[in-house]
């Protein structure tokens, strides 16, 4: 059920991406008055699952689920239809419009793409508003286990001041991807300040450990089942651990300490119980655990049992618009910032570089609307990003030809066009097997 749920939300984000994006390419091509032969929703390689001429247009689903398509007459695209371009340019077709409908034509998509991402960002932010800690009501600062951030410098209880120079007054899911694109960081360990210079090859290093999150707030020790083997009889599920061997405990990571000091002993605890302390005994086993498994509290359950203070900004309408733009203003630039990362090999970034799996997994095992919205968006904006690449057989190749074309008042030949459409073709698919390798690679070794 978990992978139908991730299955569906990949393939209606990616569907809906694809059809936008090429409407992008379709709708300017109709108001200059070229003919469109099809449109696509992924590609038709040999056969279609579904079709249907309307007008001139043949519209279906192809059965190959990595893209989709409109094939423009007299375009010379991934199609390679030289029949067709061997034959006297007619006034509907693409190669007969002037250079600035053609490069209308070509930069659609891309703009369809920026477009709405922007337009998510502002709904999302009508509809859901923005739901944070402040990083000041952080009093014990953050947990931090990730052993690449640790060997960087960082440890539990640091808070976060600034990233590259850029104040962080909340936190939020985006200071993850901050501090991993980051050169330096200021933080807060025992009321003094201090930088830490993040690693050039940070990136490799951290695709060389298990996943887990860089930071996060600090939980407290919830129960959240006993094992049948366990010992532990005395805990039941919502339990919250205050205290172990006379030792106070807030959070799981103190408790963590306290339980690895005292393996194979039984020591005195007090749980929280119905909002009431009760005092249990408690068995640690040899590998310093209790045998239970940990049990979750959301922000709500956190702020009533006084540890955060969860803020909520709810904006109108017209408040919406600055903040939505800001955020994909913000996603912009920072998916710019991990592409430069990606080429210089020096942060070994290119190394976890994924195909379809990779953004398949991104999407989470239960239908959450604000997050499916939220991953739409940043794949628009990714998706934008890698067609306006300067790369023959991408949106991008069209463009770097037709601004040549429109500065030098020379038009590069049928030929010329097709050859390079042949090289960007074997680029592209050079990368697809390179992206989509590594998610067989990383799948193969668990990382």
């Amino acid at each position: 059920m978990e992978i139908f749920i991730k299955l569906s939300q990949f393939l209606l984000s990616l569907s809906l991406l694809i059809i936008l994006h090429e409407l992008g390419h379709f709708i300017p091509a109709k108001l200059f008055k070229t003919r469109v032969e099809k449109f696509y929703l992924f590609f038709d390689v040999k056969y279609s699952l579904l079709k249907k001429k309307i007008g001139e247009t043949e519209y279906g689903i192809g059965w190959l689920p990595l893209g989709g398509y409109v094939k423009i007459s007299g375009m010379i695209d991934e199609s390679m239809d030289k029949e067709q371009m061997a034959l006297p340019p007619q006034p509907w077709e693409f190669r007969s419009k002037p250079a600035w409908q053609r490069l209308i034509i070509m930069l659609g998509g891309v703009t369809v793409n920026f477009i709405l991402a922007f337009i998510i960002y502002i709904g999302m932010a009508f509809t859901y508003g923005n739901t944070y800690i402040a990083m000041e009501d952080l009093k014990d600062g953050l947990l931090i286990e990730n052993p690449v951030l640790q060997s960087a410098g960082f440890k539990t209880g640091d808070n976060i001041l600034a990233v590259d120079g850029e104040k962080i007054s909340k936190f939020d899911n985006e200071i993850n991807i901050k501090i991993v694109m980051a050169k330096n960081v200021l933080i807060e360990r025992d009321g003094a300040e201090q930088t830490i210079v993040m690693p050039k090859d940070f990136i490799d290093q951290l695709s060389k450990v298990e996943k887990s999150s860089l930071v996060s707030i600090r939980m407290p020790f919830v129960i959240g089942a006993v094992s049948a083997e366990s010992s532990n009889t005395a805990l039941q599920p919502k339990d919250m651990i205050l205290s172990l061997n006379g030792q106070k405990v807030k959070y799981f990571d103190e408790a963590k300490t306290i339980l690895e000091a005292n393996k194979n002993k039984t020591v005195s605890a007090v749980v929280l119980r119905d909002q009431k302390e009760v005092p249990v005994s408690l068995q640690i086993d040899g590998e310093g655990i209790l045998g239970v498994q940990l049990g979750g509290l959301g922000l709500d359950s956190l702020e009533k049992l006084g540890y955060y203070k969860v803020r909520k900004q709810e904006y109108g309408f017209f408040e919406a618009f600055p903040v939505g733009i800001q955020k994909g203003k913000e996603q912009l630039v920072g998916y710019g910032k991990q592409l430069k990362m990606i080429f210089n090999p020096d942060t070994g970034a290119y190394k976890q570089v994924g195909g379809f799996k990779a953004i398949f997994d991104i999407f989470p095992s239960t239908w959450s609307w604000e997050v499916f919205w939220a991953l739409t968006a940043l794949l628009s904006i990714m998706l934008g990003v890698m067609n306006l690449l300067p790369i023959p057989a991408l949106d991008g190749g069209h463009v770097m030809f037709l601004l040549y074309e429109i500065i030098s008042g020379k038009k590069p030949s049928d030929k010329f066009l097709e050859n390079a459409q042949m090289v960007g073709f074997v680029l592209l698919i050079t990368l697809l097997l390179f992206a989509n390798g590594n998610d067989v690679y990383k799948a193969i070794i668990g990382k």
